[in-house]
């Protein structure tokens, strides 16, 4: 089984970090039938899930080439489990905890942490490029863009937890909080608290920059 071929690229421009949404009902039987040998099961599974792996390895910020071996490692190690996991519906968990334990074992035999910041993270705008767009849209993308900016700032600007907490949050498909849980190390009942807090200080940053 393949993940794909991995392109030079950034996390974003990665396949499948913005996948089909995935039933998390359906991933049990998702994963008895790529058992079994459906490759049609095994893709759903990739592009419904490696969403999730990428929020996990955003979290922990490894770089671009860290990133993609930690990727890469985690399907490979799904692929050599798959027929064990104990839990089949929970194949997302599964995924989220290996990835966590890949990026912490990758951090610890890093001699320091490269830092990868992609100002995207948090949304993206959509822009016409085309020659025809008025005067006012190009003020407003300038805007909204100045905005997202200062957003990005003061997100960097939340401690670690925060910043890691969120990130994983942003996947999409949305992960469940035993996803979260087992990709941060975090109580399943701490998770909402803590997103909540997060994101007032957030607010309050923004607030107090004066940013909408």
């Amino acid at each position: 089984m393949s993940t794909g071929t991995i392109p030079s690229a950034a996390y974003d421009d990665m396949p499948y970090t913005r996948g089909e949404l995935v039933d998390r009902a359906d991933v049990g039987a998702l994963v008895q039938s790529a058992v079994d040998g459906d490759a049609s099961a095994w893709k759903a599974l990739v592009e419904g899930l490696s969403p999730l792996v990428w929020s996990v390895v955003r979290a922990h910020r490894l770089s671009d080439a860290d990133g993609h071996e930690v990727y890469q490692t985690v399907w490979f190690r799904f692929a050599q489990h798959l027929g064990r996991i104990r839990e089949p519906d929970k194949a997302g968990s599964w995924l989220a905890s290996t990835a966590r334990h890949e990026c912490l074992k990758t951090l610890r035999s890093l001699s320091r942490l490269t830092v990868t910041d992609d100002p995207q993270l948090l949304d993206r705008v959509s822009e016409d490029g085309s020659p025809e767009q008025s005067l006012l849209d190009s003020e407003e993308a300038a805007a909204q863009s100045e905005r997202i900016r200062r957003l990005w700032q003061e997100f960097e600007r939340l401690g670690d937890r925060c910043r890691q907490l969120l990130r994983v949050l942003m996947a999409s498909p949305p992960p469940s909080y035993q996803e979260v849980s087992a990709a941060l190390g975090v109580a399943v009942g701490s998770i909402g608290p803590l997103r909540q807090r997060c994101l007032r200080r957030l607010r309050a940053r923004l607030d107090a920059r004066g940013t909408s």
